[in-house]
């Protein structure tokens, strides 16, 4: 049996780990990896591919490891952020930036937003907080030992609206003992078809849900708008959360799927994204003024061409069905 422990902790040395404590133990050999669990006889750590309990009374001494240095980050106009980031595991990317994926909670229904920068600015879609004034916010916070706690935090303020993108930005009032956790926003749309991508949301209510699928296509023209085609599996609530790439980079904003299909979720690029949040100004909202920012006319229709599709906010039960046609 020892001979076997040991056997694993010789091959643990040679996984590369970017983050963790350096257990060395009283037998030479060293363990590499994120302390999850300490008890009073036996530390639990993760080296990547299992979770190994090492017996305290066996540890030599335990190093603990320099935080990790934050990834280059660049600022665009204080408003959001990017990065080159590594390629993680779809597991190491929902620990690292789940904290930065909230619910969005209005009296019409509920949907996902993301928080973009440390000021608590936060993007959703516009029908998630369409016609509404009082929009409340829950963020999950990881706590020290790794499960998250909810936050409900109200009188949300609207800063922006854009019906034509069906993009919203909101802002966060801020938390003295609650710092916030933005998420990255990719550089380009670099991705292909087949890259792999993930989404982090409360599908019909249900906080804190992860899918996974792939890119079909990245570039869907559905009523003059070009949309990200995926594989993961999104639902009425999903709406306004982020579509990640492996890296853990925001390349998309989710807002709909096709009714009775799936695996047919889409995306709003992040070039539409980007063009909301550096004009915000000219899109910005009054709640006495019904025509703030940019109005655009709707285009010509044809046969009702978005009648398969539905947007994806989970309705209250009181709420009537939404007219798919929209």
């Amino acid at each position: 049996m020892k001979a076997a422990f040991v056997t694993f902790a010789l091959l643990c040395v040679t996984i590369p780990q970017t983050f963790g404590d350096v257990i060395v133990m009283k037998s030479g050999q060293r363990i590499e990896g994120e302390v999850l669990k300490v008890q009073k006889d036996t530390l639990f750590v993760d080296v990547g591919v299992d979770v190994v309990r090492i017996p305290v009374d066996q540890i030599q001494e335990r190093i603990t490891a320099e935080p990790a240095k934050p990834e280059a980050a660049k600022s665009e106009t204080g408003i959001f952020m990017s990065s080159d980031l590594p390629e993680r595991t779809v597991k190491e990317l929902v620990s690292k930036f789940g904290e930065g994926v909230v619910l969005i909670e209005t009296p019409g229904g509920l949907g996902s937003g993301f928080i973009i920068n440390d000021r608590g600015y936060c993007v959703t879609n516009y029908h998630v907080v369409e016609g509404q004034t009082r929009v409340g916010v829950t963020i999950f916070h990881k706590s020290e030992n790794g499960d998250f706690e909810r936050r409900a935090i109200r009188d949300v303020k609207i800063l922006s609206l854009n019906p034509y993108f069906d993009l919203a930005l909101l802002e966060i009032p801020a938390q003295k003992d609650l710092p916030f956790q933005p998420v990255y926003i990719a550089d380009d749309d670099t991705h292909r078809e087949g890259d792999s991508v993930f989404a982090i949301g409360s599908p019909l209510g249900l906080e804190r849900s992860v899918s996974e699928g792939i890119v079909s296509t990245r570039n869907r023209n559905m009523d003059g708008i070009v949309y990200i085609q995926t594989t993961a599996q999104i639902n009425p609530g999903n709406s306004g959360g982020p579509l990640f790439n492996n890296r853990g980079q925001v390349v998309g904003v989710i807002n709909m799927k096709l009714t009775f299909g799936e695996g047919l979720g889409f995306a709003i690029p992040i070039a539409y994204l980007k063009h909301f949040l550096r004009n915000r100004d000219a899109f910005a909202f009054d709640k006495t003024n019904p025509n703030t920012g940019y109005h655009y006319l709707d285009p010509p229709r044809r046969m009702n061409p978005r009648a398969p599709y539905e947007v994806l906010t989970e309705k209250k039960a009181t709420e009537k069905p939404a007219d798919s046609s929209k």
